[in-house]
Order: structure tokens, then C-alpha cells, then sequence
């Protein structure tokens, strides 16, 4: 088991190596990363030399887009959840922009924590039109309340390879589960699922070996593919419906 998930993780590190490129941009280098974003483009962040470190930017490209497409962020709840959210990743919010800095030594995981960012935030927001009172997330933790589930919001845990991965729920162990660990997808698609399965082999490595992980879908828009599903299952994550959230109702309660 161990020789065929280690398979997986090279297979997917030669893949993030073959689609990274890179341009000159006035002071900047432009990464294009294999990720996409709701628009199938390519995910880019921008990186420049700052007194012998670097700082590496998304040049406000997340937060823009999500205005343009009618989603604000300036009520005091959303906001809150965005700093949240980036604190998770160790990135820093500089106007729209979202910024981290890296030395050397750790600047492939603050690359890593840039992009997952972008990617947490743009999902966490999509469809969060300003006449809509509630974002997925709230919706999700709502429920978990209504049903007196213990859990913690918005974990980190260092993989294997020293990544850090940070899921948005975190359900301790009791006496009748095991530990759960939840990530909420407001936007399934295939790339969120396979980030989210590199996460999972990468944490699961260094967790109790009963430990589970789940993703909360959001159809209520449209039924994710199966792709996506597929995705999900191949990598022992267990995807669940939020319309058919009462099926794992006792699997997070107890």
C-alpha cells in the first residue's frame, strides 16, 4: 500500500514539474501553475527578489475577479472569513492583492500555501452574490451546530513531504469514530479534487491510520461530474452531496 502511494505522489510531483512555466515580467517572474481556476485558466502568481528573499503575489488577480463577478467582500462577516481563511495559509491580504513571503529554503511551501489560498478563497466565495444572506461554508458549519457535532475550524497539518495542508473542519476522535477531517468544496471540480487528494495522501501519511477524510459538495447549483466524484474516491476521500448530508449525519455526530 505504501510502495503504490508513494507511486501517486511522484506521479503527481513529475506532473506539478512538467506544467510549471515561467516568464519575465518587468521586476516579476510569472509562474503559470497546472492549477485552474472557475474559468479554466491557468492559476498565476508572480514572484520577485526583496533584500536576498522573495515576495510571490497572485497581483490581485483572485479578489478582482470575484468583484467583477459580483461578489463584495466588504461586509464584516466576509471579511472575517477571508482572514481567516489566508491566516490559515500564512498569506497576507496587501489591498486585493494576496501576498506571502519565501526564502530560499521555504520557497517552495510558501509557493504551495500562495496557491492554495488563491484556490480555498476563489472556491469559498464563487456564487456568493451580494442578495445571497449566507456563503456555503456558514451553511455547512450551521449544520454541524444544529446537530451538536464537535469539531474545529479551519486546521493546518504538516505532511509527509512538509507541506502544509489546511482543511476547513476537523472532528476528534470519540469512542465510536474515528477522526474526520472535512474540507467544503462551494465549487467541485476535477482540479479542487485532486488538490484536495494530494492533501489527504500527503496528511493522512502522518495521522492515526483510521483517520477519514470527507468532502461537502454543493449541489445546489448542479450535480458535481463524476469526475469529480471518481477523483474523490480513488484517493479514499468520501465525497458527500449537501442535499444528501443526513445520509453521514451519525458518521460525524457520534
Amino acid at each position: 500500500m505504501i510502495a503504490d502511494i508513494q507511486a501517486l505522489m511522484d506521479r503527481y510531483t513529475a506532473w506539478l514539474r512538467e506544467k510549471i512555466t515561467l516568464r519575465k515580467v518587468g521586476e516579476w517572474v510569472e509562474i503559470t501553475t497546472p492549477y485552474l481556476d472557475r474559468h479554466n485558466d491557468y492559476l498565476q502568481i508572480y514572484v520577485k527578489d526583496s533584500n536576498g528573499a522573495f515576495v510571490l503575489s497572485d497581483d490581485g488577480y483572485v479578489i478582482e475577479d470575484l468583484r467583477l463577478s459580483g461578489c463584495k467582500l466588504d461586509s464584516r462577516k466576509r471579511q472575517d472569513l477571508l482572514r481567516v481563511t489566508l491566516n490559515g495559509f500564512g498569506v497576507q491580504q496587501n489591498e486585493d492583492a494576496l501576498t506571502i513571503k519565501a526564502t530560499t529554503e521555504n520557497f517552495a511551501l510558501r509557493k504551495h500555501s500562495l496557491v492554495q489560498a488563491m484556490l480555498a478563497v476563489n472556491d469559498m466565495f464563487y456564487m456568493a452574490a451580494p442578495t445571497v444572506s449566507s456563503l456555503f461554508f456558514e451553511d455547512v458549519i450551521a449544520w454541524l451546530d444544529e446537530n451538536e457535532v464537535r469539531y474545529i475550524p479551519k486546521v493546518k497539518f504538516t505532511g509527509k513531504s512538509g507541506y502544509d495542508h489546511v482543511f476547513d473542519i476537523a472532528i476528534p476522535k470519540s469512542k465510536r469514530q474515528p477522526e474526520r477531517i472535512l474540507r467544503v468544496m462551494n465549487h467541485p471540480d476535477r482540479d479542487a479534487a485532486q488538490a484536495l487528494a494530494f492533501s489527504w495522501i500527503d496528511t493522512k501519511e502522518v495521522r492515526a491510520q483510521d483517520s477519514r477524510a470527507y468532502a461537502i459538495l454543493n449541489d445546489t447549483e448542479s450535480k458535481p461530474s463524476a469526475a469529480v466524484i471518481d477523483a474523490l474516491t480513488n484517493y479514499d476521500v468520501s465525497p458527500v452531496l449537501w442535499s444528501g448530508r443526513n445520509q453521514v449525519r451519525e458518521k460525524l455526530v457520534a
